[in-house]
């Protein structure tokens, strides 16, 4: 039985201040998609998961950019 050998670097420490920077974005107050992505970006912070946050955000500033 052969036996797989895997590595995992270990976590990379971002300076301070870094995920504020990656998950600032705001709302557009009334619009449904924003909020649905702040509710995701929430829980995804809440849960750790600074990667799947900062996809939520990302799709926040993307989205309420179209309003004017």
């Amino acid at each position: 039985m052969p036996t797989h050998k895997t590595t995992q670097e270990p976590p990379i420490d971002l300076p301070v201040g870094f995920n504020a920077w990656l998950l600032d974005c705001a709302p557009v107050p009334g619009c449904g998609t924003c909020q649905t992505e702040w509710q995701s970006l929430k829980a995804a912070k809440r849960a750790g998961d600074i990667g799947q946050a900062a996809k939520h955000a990302t799709q926040i500033r993307d989205h309420s950019g179209g309003h004017r």
